[in-house]
């Protein structure tokens, strides 16, 4: 698999019900929500690190954000979903940003159901775009 081919999957398949906060999705910002789901997608097809980090908004605010370290390499295709100015921990800042477990992300029964949801849709996306 190459990450090309999920890189262009993954936007098309992103949606209401498998974002974190589908009150405040919308089409114009497809990527809100998905970080951890799309991480943990990038890890079933090519494998590495899955990574959290806290993002620091504009204003100031920290928010949770999920990402992957490929043969150290960082993997972010749900950056775009942050405002202008948005600070995200590079891999080299240990202390604010931490490998973390699949098992830790499926640990949340929402993060689950939304995980398999993207799941199927990028499988069937996969498979009719070869």
């Amino acid at each position: 698999m190459k990450l090309s081919r999920l890189e262009e999957a993954l936007p098309k398949c992103w949606a209401k019900e498998t974002s974190s906060d589908p009150e405040n999705w919308n089409h114009d910002n497809p990527a809100w929500g998905q970080c951890a789901v799309t991480a943990l997608i990038v890890n079933d097809y090519l494998g590495g690190e899955i990574v959290w980090a806290e993002a620091k908004l504009p204003d100031g605010r920290g928010i949770s954000h999920y990402f992957n370290n490929l043969d150290e390499k960082e993997i972010d295709l749900t950056r775009r979903q942050f405002p202008e100015g948005t600070i995200i921990p590079a891999g080299v800042e240990k202390r604010k940003q931490y490998p973390t477990t699949r098992d830790y992300v499926l640990s949340f029964p929402v993060t689950q159901q939304r995980y398999h949801i993207l799941s199927q849709k990028v499988e069937e996306c996969l498979n009719n775009n070869p």
